[in-house]
């Protein structure tokens, strides 16, 4: 953060007028769903990752579709979209990062993307990696993402951090499917 020829700070901006640009939008509880549809009706390019959830109650088993990210939602826009977003019911604010609007790279929307997709529980063996290494996957839909191994109890569990967006996801990952990054 700079600061202006009047001594206050500057703050950082990447909405462009030309170029659209993924940010994280904060909606109220349990309404990323009907914000997404709003968002659909505007013609606004959003994103909402979706999680399979089976849920299993005393006498029925239901299947749920849940957000990875309670109360996100992430919308591709340019300037003159920001206020319409931001005037779409349930939408409480977008998502800043010390006062900044920055950008969310493709990548991590990417990530997100291939990560709901494809989490499972798989048991496996530790082999040579220890918890704090760095691993990447080798294989499958998350080809390519990196994170730390963080638990060791006979299964490969790999945290993968989207800092842009500021959660971290933790899943549990094939041995064979993993590879030390030196």
């Amino acid at each position: 953060m700079h600061t202006t020829k009047t001594g206050t700070p500057a703050y950082e901006n990447h909405l462009s007028s030309e170029e659209a640009r993924w940010f994280a939008v904060y909606t109220r509880s349990k309404s990323e769903k009907v914000v997404k549809q709003l968002l659909d009706a505007k013609g606004i390019e959003n994103y909402l990752p979706l999680l399979n959830v089976t849920r299993r109650y005393t006498r029925k088993i239901k299947q749920l579709q849940l957000p990875l990210i309670s109360c996100y939602i992430f919308v591709k826009i340019v300037k003159d979209q920001y206020v319409p977003v931001l005037e779409t019911e349930n939408v409480v604010k977008f998502i800043r990062f010390s006062k900044n609007l920055i950008a969310i790279p493709d990548e991590e929307i990417d990530i997100m993307r291939r990560v709901v997709g494809e989490v499972k529980e798989v048991e496996a063996e530790m082999g040579v990696m220890k918890e704090g290494d760095l691993v990447e996957i080798i294989g499958g839909r998350l080809t390519g993402i990196k994170g730390r191994l963080v638990e060791k109890q006979g299964k490969k569990k790999m945290v993968v951090a989207l800092e842009n967006i500021g959660y971290s996801l933790s899943m549990t990952i094939d041995a064979s499917l993993l590879r030390k990054v030196i």
